[in-house]
């Protein structure tokens, strides 16, 4: 296999990445406990879906889940998560071993067609999700000030201006931190470790609430152990939303581009795939799992209310969660600005992804050198989702529910093709997996491409449902 250090077009710092080679090869006859301690330090693409993910789909989709139907569907994101991560694994391996950019391989190895559904689709369901980020960053935002200054009246005056202004702010952090993530393997491992940060600082902010909520005896455990156990699944019209909106926004058609450019990114190779298979189960699925947990348990204690939810219509933002949360006896700090500030960090974690998901995109479309002025330009792409802010009433946090069930009717098109790349001898080369191992592979891919395609059948079929 050729040195892919050298011949990557997105790693600058090749001294840097020669050294993390070195010392990961010397941590092969290291016993298991003492490899994952040195992986801990050098995680980092799968913390960046574990931020894209835990955002504000996610957020709208565990919030929800807790207000409607209290525990019973705490099964439901590990599960995805679960499912996605087959995909992402295979995605993990053919880049890892093979070095070359996902989209060419699959315009090469599969088709164009799929290649640029897989680009198209990862841009326009970016660019959608933009929009309800800026509406749920800036309306939390707004709410938190309102708390904190301790006047439900502060900003109405001028409330599109004050708005703007938010929506300015939170452009101005994202704008900072996604060119500095562009300046090189330094830049790329400040962002990484900036966004552990906001991923811990989310969960803490539930764990609060979850662990207050036990002191006050409104958590009733058993139930919540129950509810990881997939025994419940909602047939009326917004449950089937929920749920679809759900599992596009856990592993969205814009994640699977996200994360084999990501290792680019960091220069990974075929030294890296320990390292990359810890990364994906501490950064992505233990955070994430826990995260949606919390929140689910969070809302499903405190203002799950069967009698007030029980026409299947009321729809409720977060804002309205955070009010009903003080309402129910949470401290003003706990359910309006711990609770808030958890909302906020999710939506620009959000945002930021986005940014530089649509970099990745525009770079690989038109062969733009990573890194450049012009992928610093192709970030900005989304950057009119900002008017976001300015009708966040009329728009509402909702519209990221059918937004992710819309965007994830096309998560088959990605999943296809790293099956058929998986098993494509002229792609892999020797690395095709063989034997029994293709053989679970293959099976493990299969069903989750028929989930896949499954859930797009449930999602039509609920939606056709009076």
């Amino acid at each position: 296999m050729k040195d892919k250090v050298k011949e990557s077009r997105f790693v600058k710092d090749s001294d840097e990445l020669r050294k993390e080679v070195e010392f990961l090869a010397s941590l092969k006859d290291a016993r298991r406990i003492q490899r994952w301690k040195a992986y801990w330090d050098k995680t980092g693409p799968g913390w960046m879906l574990s931020a894209m993910t835990i955002g504000g789909g996610t957020a709208m989709a565990s919030l929800f889940a807790g207000a409607f139907y209290q525990y019973r569907l705490l099964w439901l994101q590990p599960m995805i998560m679960i499912i996605g991560l087959v995909m992402l694994s295979a995605l993990s391996y053919q880049t890892l071993v093979t070095g070359e950019r996902p989209f060419q391989a699959m315009k090469k190895y599969v088709h164009p067609a799929f290649a640029w559904t897989w680009a198209l689709a990862t841009l326009l369901s970016t660019m959608i999700w933009h929009f309800s980020m800026y509406s749920l960053a800036s309306g939390m935002s707004k709410d938190i000030l309102r708390a904190v200054l301790n006047n439900d009246g502060w900003g109405s005056t001028y409330p599109k201006l004050t708005m703007v202004i938010i929506g300015l702010v939170l452009l101005g952090i994202a704008i900072l931190v996604v060119w500095n993530y562009n300046r090189g393997w330094k830049g790329v491992r400040r962002f990484e470790k900036a966004l552990k940060i906001i991923v811990w600082f989310i969960i803490f902010c539930f764990l609060f609430i979850v662990i207050e909520r036990t002191i006050a005896s409104k958590v009733r455990w058993s139930e919540v152990f129950k509810g990881f156990i997939p025994s419940y699944l909602p047939t009326d019209r917004r449950g089937v939303t929920l749920i679809m909106g759900a599992f596009s926004a856990t592993v969205g058609i814009n994640m699977t581009f996200l994360f084999g450019y990501s290792y680019l990114k960091r220069g990974w190779g075929h030294a890296h795939r320990g390292l990359a298979v810890f990364d994906m189960f501490t950064g992505m699925l233990i955070p994430f799992s826990i995260a949606t947990a919390l929140m689910i348990i969070a809302t499903g204690a405190t203002i799950y209310e069967p009698a007030t939810f029980a026409d299947g219509n009321t729809m409720i933002s977060p804002i309205d969660i955070a009010q009903m949360l003080q309402e129910a006896g949470l401290p003003m700090l706990l359910s309006r600005v711990i609770f808030g500030l958890g909302i906020v960090a999710m939506a620009l974690n959000a945002i930021i992804l986005h940014m530089i998901v649509c970099g990745f995109v525009i770079t690989e479309v038109f062969n733009i050198a990573p890194g450049s002025l012009g992928e610093k330009m192709a970030a900005l792409i989304p950057v009119p989702g900002i008017i976001g802010v300015i009708y966040w009433e009329e728009i509402g946090p909702w519209i990221a529910m059918p937004t992710g069930a819309v965007a994830g009717l096309l998560l088959p098109v990605a999943y296809i093709g790293f099956f058929i790349l998986n098993n494509n001898s002229s792609y892999l080369g020797k690395y095709r997996p063989r034997g029994w191992k293709a053989l679970i592979w293959n099976a493990a891919m299969i069903l989750a491409i028929t989930i896949s395609i499954a859930s797009i059948a449930y999602y039509i079929f609920g939606m056709t449902k009076p």
